[in-house]
């Protein structure tokens, strides 16, 4: 038998391995609009919604942002639901409030790792992009333009200096709001095009024409001129009397369907 004092001692070097292993083992959990799955890559909370009968081989999928405890949310069901009748995957990763910085696109890519090369889907994927996920998935893509397929936007932040604005986002990047202006053409999906034109990616956006949370022409508008400027292609619809709200037209819109299909069917061909 041993010492009282050996097994003070091992019981405190098993307490903490035990609270530590059943930290591991503890699934992730998050609701989500339709059936999928919820996992973990690199310690954070990602998901699948995996359509039944995929288009081709590799898998075509959707990355959508932002992931949030209420998001997606129950409004996307009825694109989602056209996406997966199709034969296209929806997938997303909660990189919390990061606005485009380094570690939240590294978090797209270890996420982009873990669908490509453990779970079969194809090389190249369509973002989607609500709200402030615009600025998420457009910052990703203009450092990795070869990995997307197109990218398509319901009233998306594409400018940080427009939302959240550099005082908030400047906490973001570890920087204060004076030294993000100075460096902003280095963050900025507004200035970090020409890669995504270069590849010939194929934009999208719905847009209202009086959001003023997220104005149309600091956003998905400057970024349409300046993008055809460089030779990119990008339609943008433009509701009009629609500003930054829940209307049903932005998340049932055909036209966003159409586009989304398209582009992920030929991802992997």
């Amino acid at each position: 038998m041993l010492p009282k004092c050996c097994l003070v001692l091992l019981g405190s070097v098993l307490v903490p391995s035990l609270v530590l292993a059943e930290q591991q083992i503890t699934p992730p959990v998050k609701k989500l609009p339709m059936p999928g799955v919820v996992f973990s890559v690199s310690n954070h909370t990602a998901f699948l919604m995996e359509a039944k009968k995929n288009q081709g081989q590799p898998k075509p999928w959707v990355l959508y942002a932002p992931t949030l405890p209420n998001l997606p949310g129950p409004e996307e069901q009825w694109m989602f639901e056209r996406f997966l009748q199709a034969g296209i995957s929806i997938a997303g990763i909660d990189v919390g409030e990061s606005y485009g910085n380094t570690s939240g696109r590294k978090l797209y890519s270890a996420l982009y790792d873990e669908m490509t090369t453990k779970r079969g889907f194809a090389k190249k994927t369509v973002l989607l992009g609500r709200s402030r996920g615009g600025l998420m998935a457009l910052s990703w893509a203009a450092n990795n333009p070869e990995k997307v397929a197109g990218f398509a936007g319901i009233y998306p932040v594409c400018s940080i200096a427009s939302y959240p604005g550099l005082a908030e986002a400047a906490k973001a990047y570890g920087l204060n709001a004076q030294e993000l202006e100075k460096r902003l053409a280095e963050f900025d999906p507004v200035d970090r095009l020409a890669a995504m034109a270069k590849a010939k990616v194929p934009l999208f956006a719905i847009h209202g024409d009086i959001d003023y949370v997220v104005p149309l022409n600091a956003n998905s508008a400057m970024v349409k001129t300046r993008y055809q400027a460089m030779g990119g292609t990008m339609d943008l619809l433009v509701p009009k009397g629609q500003g930054h709200s829940m209307w049903e037209g932005f998340f049932q819109s055909q036209e966003l369907v159409d586009f989304v299909l398209k582009n992920a069917k030929i991802s992997y061909k």
